[in-house]
């Protein structure tokens, strides 16, 4: 079978590259051929670019740091995750921007579409969320329209009256719903008319981690400068704090497999530009390896730690969503492992306190062979029709 993936855009986000590639490589593993659909936005003019800067300033919206970026800059920036990409995902689709290229996608001979993951039914993350409803292929009765962890990424709705109205239709014509939230399966059924939805592993978790010791040690991915992993994406002098906290009370180095330099913390030019470089992702995953204890705010830093069995803390982040890690985590017995407020937590509690990781890596095994079950039935073709 020929299967589309639909996801995010792939960029320097390490969970956004590793699910993507997740999820290729499971279902290649079951003997389909698949090609990462890759839908972009559109690039934006030097005018309209200042125009949506004012706009932005006047309603007090943020405005991303790569927004005003020279696109010289941001390819040097991607050198690392994109040499990843290009080894690891390398079957994509042409380059899409606009909705037109999206309907062309019927001439490639698609047999099935797979929508997920990583907040792709978040319209604020998505180039156009009647995309990820599939209305390409709204008048496209033989292929399968399958949804694997799809993410609204938070509990509440923030699709427009006409989108909602647009997308309820657009699923109707779904063959199997799964979702990464518990909590979206409530959503889909209250705002979007299907109580079918199920809840499965995000697409990172369906791999083992012998899958990724392999992938780093065949990178020759070099030894993380400490033992203390610290993938916090907003910084802020509390986190830095706690950082300084854990690693006296356990003796630990910290590190972190991020750029030297945050996009928001300075402006790039061609004599700094090399602090800003993402690591190579190997690296990402080798600082869980090496880890013996794990400090993030990030939902696929979380993932990890719980694959590679290493405590954690995770700050949540109301953000950028926080039902993802409460779920999670729910999942598997480890809501005590999520903090919301950086200055009242007793870092004894998380420090001395152990994982039952048995239990997890049970719980793991089994909701990883429901997450497979879910996907092989949903493709399966019926050959009477």
């Amino acid at each position: 079978m020929k299967i589309g993936i639909l996801t995010q855009p792939l960029h320097n986000n390490y969970g956004g590259l590793l699910q993507a590639y997740a999820l290729k490589e499971v279902l290649q593993s079951l003997g389909h051929e698949v090609i990462i659909i890759n839908r972009q936005s559109k690039k934006v003019s030097t005018f309209r670019k200042f125009g949506s800067v004012l706009k932005s300033i006047l309603i007090g919206r943020t405005i991303a740091p790569t927004f005003l970026m020279n696109e010289s800059f941001k390819e040097e920036i991607s050198r690392e995750t994109r040499r990843f990409r290009v080894k690891y995902i390398p079957n994509l689709s042409q380059l899409i921007t606009d909705n037109e290229d999206m309907h062309n996608l019927s001439n490639m001979g698609f047999d099935a579409y797979v929508v997920g993951s990583d907040q792709c039914w978040r319209p604020r993350y998505s180039p156009n969320i009647r995309n990820y409803f599939l209305d390409f292929a709204i008048n496209d009765n033989r292929v399968k329209r399958i949804a694997y962890a799809a993410s609204f990424g938070v509990s509440h709705w923030e699709f427009t009256n006409e989108d909602t109205a647009a997308c309820s239709e657009l699923l109707n014509k779904f063959n199997a719903i799964s979702v990464r939230e518990d909590s979206a399966i409530d959503l889909i059924k209250n705002k979007l008319g299907r109580d079918d939805a199920i809840h499965v592993l995000d697409p990172t978790m369906l791999l083992n981690k012998e899958h990724y010791n392999d992938l780093v040690e065949s990178e020759n991915a070099p030894a993380s400068p400490g033992n203390l992993n610290v993938y916090v994406l907003d910084k802020t002098p509390e986190k830095d704090k706690l950082v300084r906290q854990i690693e006296a009370k356990l003796q630990l180095k910290a590190f972190q497999v991020l750029p030297v330099k945050r996009l928001n913390e300075q402006k790039v030019t061609k004599v700094n530009i090399e602090d800003f470089v993402y690591p190579y992702p190997a690296a990402w995953i080798r600082g869980f390896q090496d880890a013996k204890f794990v400090v993030t705010d990030s939902f696929h830093g979380t993932v990890f730690s719980i694959l590679h069995n290493v405590p954690f803390i995770v700050i949540g982040n109301i953000e950028r969503g926080l039902s993802r890690f409460q779920s999670l985590l729910k999942m598997f017995g480890l809501e005590d492992r999520l903090i919301t407020d950086v200055d009242t937590i007793k870092i004894e509690y998380f420090t001395d306190k152990k994982i039952d990781w048995v239990r997890v890596n049970k719980i793991l095994d089994q909701e990883r062979e429901k997450s497979l079950e879910f996907l092989k039935k949903g493709l399966q073709i019926d050959l009477l029709n």
